[in-house]
């Protein structure tokens, strides 16, 4: 079993910055890629960035050249850097992990099994 915390979520204007964190514990070993997903009020769930053990980073076409996704291996942590931050990326954001055998299927949006409680994230206009 892996459990996740994520943690960094708030309220912030429209241009803030707020950085995500997403520690990791348990059987670490059995779990290869991580990543961030983000469900915004009356919508389905969205992939937002993800990142494998050996650093190969993706991101959804709304974030990307915006948000950065990191990892720290010493501390079992990935992290989520937004800055500019937008309304629209207003959202409860969920860290997810998992052994994924299909890095191309996870990119896609086909979560591992494990999941974080998630973290809200409110941006004002």
């Amino acid at each position: 079993q892996v459990q996740l915390v994520e943690s960094g979520g708030g309220l912030v204007q429209a241009g803030g910055s707020l950085r995500l964190s997403c520690a990791a514990s348990g059987s670490i070993f059995s779990i290869n890629a991580m990543g961030w997903y983000r469900r915004a009020p009356g919508k389905q769930r969205e992939l937002v960035a993800t990142i494998t053990n050996g650093r190969t980073t993706n991101y959804a076409d709304s974030v990307k050249g915006r948000f950065t996704i990191s990892r720290d291996n010493a501390k079992n942590t990935i992290y989520l850097q937004m800055p500019s931050l937008k309304p629209e990326d207003t959202a409860v954001y969920y860290c997810n992990a998992g052994y994924v055998t299909s890095y191309s299927d996870y990119i896609k949006g086909v979560p591992g099994i494990y999941w974080g409680q998630g973290t809200q994230v409110t941006v004002s206009s």
